[in-house]
Parts: C-alpha cells; sequence; structure tokens
C-alpha cells in the first residue's frame, strides 16, 4: 500500500494524550489507515527555526514530521500575507485585504523551505496531499525539485471569482503553481468552475473536457469534494450532552424562552456584524418577540495579531453593549456572547437545546456548525436552521431557511418564521436537511479524494 503524505501549514500534533479536533482527526484517521507522514509547521516560533532541521514524532500509528517558524515569518507569511491577504481574498472581502511585498517574499520563501525540509522524507511510492491557501506554490516548487510522485491539493475556502482574483498579487502565478498538481478539489461546484474559468482566462491552460485541464503539457483534473461530518457520531454526542450540568444550568436560565444559538470562530468572514443587527431588527419589527428570545452567540477570539480581527472585535463590543443597553431589560439580556471556546459534546447539547440555528457567514467554503445543528437535533423536536445561502452547506441543506446574510430585514424575517413555524414543518425541514448528509462521513470524504487522486496519477 503507498504511503500518504498530508502537507499542511499546521500540524495538530498530539500532546500529553490529547487528540485534534475536527477534520484533524478524519486527517489524522485517514493516515493511520493507509499508513503515514503528516508534515507542516508545529506551532512554535524560534529565532534559529530556519536553520534547525525537522523534528519527528510517532502517535498512534501515525509520523509528525515538523518544523518551526521564526518570529518574522509568523508575522509576515502566517499573520501576514496568508490571513491578511489570501484568507480575505478568497473571502471575496476586498475591504479586508491587507498587502506587503515584504509579507509575499516571505510566503514564497517558507513555502521553499517546507519544500527543501520535505524533499528528503519522501519515498518513490508515496502520495502527497497539500492543503489550503497557505502552500499554493507548494505543488509546483516540488515538481520542480524533481517530485514525480502523485500531488493531490484541496483549498478548504472558496475560490474566488476571476476578477476578484485578479487583485491577488502574482495570482497569475498561483494559478500556474496550482495546476501543477495532478488532482484539485474544491468545496462546491461554483469553486471548481470559478477555477477552470480563471486557469483557462488567466493562467493559459486548455479545457479538455469538464473535470479536466491541460497546462504546459501537463494533465490536472478538478473535482467538487464538500467536507463532510460524521452526522451518526455527533448526534450521539448531542443527545448524551442533555443531561449534563451545563445544560441543565443553560436550560434553567432560559426560564422557558426560546434559544436562538450560533457557534463561530471571530472572524470578519463570519458575519457577526449583521447577525447581531438581524436579530436587533427582528426584535424592533416584531416587538411581541421581546422576552421571549435570548440568543446566545459563542464566538471564539482567532488570528487576534490580525487588524481586521482587532476591529471586529471593537466594533462587536460596541454593538453588544449598545443592544442590550438599549433593548434588555432588568430580568431580560436579549443577546449572551461568548468570545472563549466551549468543549466540543457542550456545545452539541446548546445545538440541540436550540429552537434556532443561526449560522449566516458572509462567505464560508462550507461551515460544518451547520451540518452538526442538523446533526444534533431531536428528530421528534427538531430546531430550525437558518443558513446563509453563501455558506458552501447551503447547497447540500437546501431545506433551510436560506437567508441574504446581509439583508437585516430579511434575517428578522427569517428569525420570525422559524419562531412561529409549526412542529409538522421543523420535522419535514429537518429531515430533508438530515437526509442530505445521514450516509455520508468525513473519512469517506477523504477516501474519495485520495482514489480519484490514485486513478488520475495511473493514467
Amino acid at each position: 500500500m503507498k504511503r500518504l503524505v498530508i502537507v499542511s501549514n499546521r500540524v495538530p500534533v498530539p500532546k500529553e494524550g490529547l487528540r485534534p479536533g475536527g477534520l484533524a482527526v478524519v486527517l489524522k484517521d485517514l493516515l493511520a489507515r493507509q499508513g503515514g507522514m503528516w508534515f507542516g509547521w508545529n506551532g512554535t516560533c524560534h529565532p534559529d527555526a530556519a536553520h534547525l532541521p525537522p523534528e519527528h514524532q510517532q502517535a498512534e500509528g501515525v509520523e509528525y514530521a515538523t518544523i518551526g517558524l521564526t518570529p518574522a515569518e509568523h508575522r509576515n507569511y502566517y499573520t501576514g500575507f496568508s490571513n491578511a491577504t489570501l484568507w480575505p481574498l478568497m473571502h471575496s472581502l476586498p475591504e479586508h485585504i491587507h498587502f506587503e511585498r515584504r509579507e509575499l517574499a516571505t510566503y514564497w520563501s517558507v513555502n521553499q523551505r517546507f519544500c527543501e525540509n520535505l524533499l528528503p522524507l519522501l519515498r518513490p511510492d508515496d502520495i502527497i496531499w497539500i492543503h489550503d491557501y497557505h502552500l499554493l506554490p507548494l505543488p509546483a516548487l516540488l515538481r520542480r525539485s524533481g517530485v514525480r510522485q502523485p500531488i493531490g491539493f484541496f483549498l478548504h475556502t472558496p475560490f474566488p471569482a476571476p476578477d476578484m482574483l485578479a487583485t491577488a498579487p502574482d495570482g497569475g502565478t498561483f494559478l500556474r503553481d496550482l495546476l501543477r498538481a495532478d488532482l484539485l478539489g474544491f468545496q462546491t461546484a461554483d469553486d471548481t468552475a470559478n477555477f477552470i474559468f480563471a486557469a483557462t482566462r488567466t493562467a493559459g491552460a486548455v479545457l479538455k473536457d469538464e473535470d479536466t485541464l491541460v497546462f504546459e503539457g501537463h494533465v490536472v483534473r478538478v473535482g467538487t469534494f464538500p467536507v463532510e461530518i460524521d452526522p451518526q457520531a455527533f448526534a450521539r454526542v448531542a443527545a448524551a450532552a442533555a443531561d449534563s450540568q451545563d445544560l441543565k444550568r443553560l436550560s434553567g436560565s432560559l426560564a422557558g424562552r426560546k434559544l436562538i444559538f450560533g457557534v463561530d470562530r471571530m472572524d470578519p468572514t463570519k458575519g457577526l456584524d449583521h447577525r447581531l443587527a438581524g436579530y436587533e431588527r427582528m426584535l424592533e419589527t416584531y416587538p411581541e418577540r421581546e422576552r421571549q428570545v435570548t440568543f446566545l452567540q459563542i464566538a471564539a477570539e482567532s488570528r487576534t495579531e490580525v487588524e481586521s480581527y482587532k476591529a471586529l472585535r471593537k466594533k462587536l463590543e460596541l454593538q453588544i453593549g449598545k443592544l442590550n443597553a438599549h433593548r434588555g431589560q432588568a430580568d431580560w439580556t436579549p443577546l449572551r456572547f461568548l468570545t472563549r471556546g466551549s468543549p466540543r459534546p457542550t456545545v452539541a447539547g446548546y445545538m440541540r437545546l436550540a429552537d434556532i440555528g443561526y449560522i449566516t457567514p458572509l462567505r464560508d467554503g462550507m461551515n460544518l456548525v451547520a451540518k452538526e445543528f442538523i446533526a444534533a437535533q431531536d428528530p421528534e423536536n427538531p430546531g430550525v436552521l437558518i443558513l446563509s445561502r453563501l455558506a458552501g452547506a447551503a447547497n447540500q441543506l437546501d431545506a433551510a431557511l436560506l437567508v441574504n446574510p446581509l439583508d437585516h430585514d430579511g434575517m428578522a424575517d427569517a428569525l420570525e418564521r422559524a419562531l412561529a413555524m409549526p412542529a409538522a414543518e421543523k420535522r419535514e425541514r429537518w429531515q430533508a436537511c438530515w437526509n442530505a448528509i445521514a450516509n455520508r462521513t468525513a473519512l469517506g470524504w477523504g477516501l474519495s479524494f485520495l482514489k480519484l487522486l490514485e486513478s488520475t496519477a495511473r493514467k
């Protein structure tokens, strides 16, 4: 069996017996199943990191090979170009894009260092799977270094339309670099179509058929691979959490009020400010709902060094204070806003308790939280999912109440509709969403990508 080599910006090396969470578990399980190595940054910064060899660790049948970053690399490659330039670019938010040439130069040099440190660790029969926007140049760097093994690349973010991509420094170069892979995977059909259009118009690739491009004699397949969760397992976690003390305390504090629930990272792409505005508009438009509802939003802080994230935090603090001061009463706080994360089982329980899942990103590659909300519900008494139509998950969960995350009146109306929805309609909508995810698994997502990568590389 061929060895799988996963390359990502960050490697969740197990520490003190703790397992990684989310998609990291899926990738680790793929590696353990097939035998393999996970290569990337270990999360540390050190002034001499550029001169140190990779560190190696074995855990649960997986080899971890990791390198550190220097403080300057972390500042320019990670905080700078990756998250202040590429992240908002991929999410089509030009007002949040910040660009510095030195940050782009460091981005290239870190990718080169990834390549140089990975090369000695590769075996002739490896399959290489590269992940996400931090490593756009890596397929071409490996090819130029003589690597002939199959290379796959999966983008976890959206892929922007060509006119948006044109604002990216070296955007055409990144396209040509990605075209050196054998298989490129995207979250939605729109992302795949955007890439094909950009590759043919900007990079000079030729479309051979609907899912195959030819670039300078090299054939590359493109495909849509929506990331999945393990819905059956998440449903069990949510049901088990229903009797926990955390859930009992939250339920008791609601005093019979309906619970609207959201959970995200604190990120400009998540549309948190518009989400709060939509909720406040609902209270304005439907004043009879005052004291009938409570909105609990968990928004764990992230990327606190990036200026747009700092600005968002300040904006939200003002917005939250104003909403609660203006709308709140002595025995009723309309909005509860938490900036620290909660354990996964607790969040699953909150989802099961909630009458409404309120998930309205401005743009999202997939949004697994929406799928988790569906999985968490009691089939006999499910909550209603309100979902941004700009989230990748909307393609599968089209029985949710889909909204424009910039339309505050539309979100207010959707909240009222969900609060007033008859039980039979709730069950019907939930069942349609459940049917869309029930027979899919995260492991199946990974295996389907690898299967197509192997078959593509053999041609």
